[in-house]
């Protein structure tokens, strides 16, 4: 087994710290967690943290446990942070945009060597915790692992699974992973957006941060790149899904997570592997007016929110802070990628789906199931510390949990 700085053997006060139980995603979370894990056989030992004291306890009132501890402290002190990590064996975040909120909790946990898992879907953010703490992270045996949402479990877990069955049949690994997103229905929430419109006030502000969101290989090891170019941005045909497909918002985040992974598991699928996604819109006529009106419309939006003008109107139609889709609208909520793995004139297909809303509903779940990987199994992963990724840090092992929690990751012919 790999010697790791601490011990893992659950001997912490804590094995889960919620930071942001408050925030409308860390409910979910906190309500997943009690419903399936607090006072089941694991024995799971659960506590929320965040900012206000009275806030907490109303939560864990309205959840049905009131008997959760509860852990204080600010964004910004670090003395309470450093209070709060130090007790735990893996800390939850939830408290976005990360950018804004989130640097000094992870600096925390990296110097504490507690294990951390979080939402973002922030390209730069990443790569600045992985500029400060990656180094020191490796020898304190923190793991962080970031984008434990939709943006980007299951394309770093697809990916992952996919290549696993292509060996398994073919003997070898695919040179090219391409993922579409079929089929998907959800509503964004408050803190989603506000990450978004900071990413457009921080590129106004600091305009070099364009050349790392447009970097394919933004969040690599210094060094290590590949024939990958630029996400699709318009309308194309791909034969190998036989539909239409349009630009994929959550690629500029998604493709850089999945090539990180490949990186730190020492490039096992070869230097010219290739990985791309796109927004799977359909055959015909319909489908081309589909992918057309995808692109154009992501242009438009992300140009309104950039325009001093228009901003303001946009703003208002859009939930704020703290806000998201209801129990009914989650309800309805699905979404499905479809993955297809080719190499030496071979191929396989695979999918990753689930019948809860993507950002919110399975997001809880699985950012939830990634945590109790590194909780639970934490011996088990032999994984060493650093600024890690999902499928780095957990592989196959998250996997099973999530197949076990309800989503489907299948892989077909």
């Amino acid at each position: 087994m790999t010697n790791l700085p601490r011990p893992r053997d659950r001997s912490r006060d804590f094995d889960i710290v919620l930071w942001g139980a408050t925030g409308f995603t860390g409910r979910l979370v906190a309500e997943y967690l009690v419903r399936n894990y607090v006072g089941g056989d694991t024995g799971l030992r659960l506590a929320l943290a965040g900012r206000n004291k009275a806030k907490l306890e109303g939560i864990a009132k309205e959840i049905g446990a009131s008997e959760l501890p509860i852990l204080v402290g600010d964004s910004f002190d670090v003395e309470a942070l450093d209070a709060i990590t130090s007790k735990t064996e893996v800390l939850i975040s939830t408290v976005g945009p990360y950018a804004k909120y989130g640097a000094e909790i992870v600096a925390s946990c990296v110097r504490n060597g507690t294990d951390y898992c979080d939402l973002t879907g922030e390209t730069h953010f990443v790569r600045a915790m992985i500029d400060a703490h990656h180094e020191e992270a490796r020898k304190t045996g923190a793991r962080i692992v970031h984008c434990c949402g939709y943006d980007s479990i299951p394309s770093d877990l697809g990916a992952l699974m996919v290549q696993e069955a292509f060996k398994a049949r073919h003997g070898k690994y695919a040179t090219q992973v391409k993922m579409a997103a079929v089929d998907t229905r959800g509503a964004p929430s408050g803190g989603t957006i506000a990450s978004m419109m900071n990413i457009v006030d921080e590129m106004k502000e600091n305009p070099s941060l364009r050349k790392v969101l447009g970097n394919p290989y933004a969040l690599n090891p210094k060094g290590v790149r590949g024939p990958d170019k630029g996400d699709q941005a318009g309308a194309r045909f791909d034969k190998d899904f036989n539909m239409w497909t349009g630009p994929f918002i959550m690629a500029a985040i998604n493709t850089r997570i999945v090539r990180r992974s490949h990186a730190l598991m020492g490039q096992p699928w070869g230097q010219d592997f290739r990985y791309s996604e796109v927004m799977g819109t359909g055959k015909g006529v319909k489908g081309l007016s589909a992918a057309v009106s995808v692109a154009g419309g992501m242009v438009a939006f992300m140009a309104s929110l950039a325009i001093p003008l228009t901003r303001p109107f946009v703003e208002k139609r859009l939930p704020s802070p703290g806000e998201g889709p209801d129990a009914e609208a989650r309800a309805k909520g699905r979404f499905k990628a479809a993955f297809v793995a080719l190499g030496d004139g071979q191929s396989l297909r695979g999918t990753v789906a689930d019948k809860r809303d993507p950002g919110y509903g399975s997001t809880a779940v699985m950012l939830s199931e990634a945590a109790l990987c590194l909780a639970l199994q934490g011996q088990e992963l032999e994984t060493e510390g650093g600024i890690l990724t999902p499928a780095s840090a957990m592989g196959m092992r998250l996997v099973e949990r999530l197949r076990a929690a309800g989503l489907k990751f299948e892989v077909q012919g």
